[in-house]
């Protein structure tokens, strides 16, 4: 879920796309961009180093670092630590904080469907978020499902029965139980 809607070509680049790179820097210069393009690595950066100045410098450095940590680790230990460390909402940081609270299990156990929830959240935490605004995340979490069924990840019945899913009645029983 994460790298269909994160950053799909995630196992085919050095840390970073140039392309979603290039297509960034053009919309940035024609004043329609906002330093979008980070890949999964890039983030994790941003994360780790906690660097989050919205500057030409830093997204500079952030790529050379990019490159770097893709050549000290591999991509399944890039996307561990992201997925450990990267923040889902309601004080949840890491897919398994998350899965425990929207979800009350652990990460291993999550459906399509609730995988897609965590995912979608991590465009806009506080507004995509899957107890405060549902809906928000009901929208994004169709999208999320949608590049996971056209990227290969899950068959055209597991995206039929994921979209049928009511996750979110699930979510709200837990968050009440808390």
């Amino acid at each position: 879920a994460f790298t269909s809607v994160e950053d799909h070509r995630f196992f085919q680049h050095n840390g970073v796309d140039w392309l979603r790179t290039g297509r960034a820097v053009i919309e940035y210069f024609f004043g329609k961009g906002d330093f979008g393009g980070s890949t999964i690595t890039q983030q994790l950066v941003k994360n780790l180093t906690e660097n989050n100045e919205n500057s030409v410098q830093r997204k500079i450095q952030e790529i050379f670092r990019a490159l770097h940590l893709e050549k000290e680790m591999s991509k399944e230990d890039i996307l561990e630590m992201y997925l450990n460390i990267v923040f889902l909402g309601n004080n949840c940081y890491g897919v398994q904080a998350a899965a425990n609270t929207y979800f009350d299990k652990d990460v291993s156990e999550l459906t399509i469907s609730e995988s897609a929830v965590l995912a979608a959240t991590t465009k806009a935490p506080y507004t995509i978020n899957p107890i405060v605004n549902p809906e928000a995340n009901a929208e994004r979490r169709e999208y999320v499902l949608l590049n996971m069924y056209e990227n290969g990840h899950i068959t055209k019945t597991e995206y039929d029965e994921a979209l049928a899913d009511d996750v979110y009645a699930r979510i709200q029983n837990n968050a009440a139980a808390n």
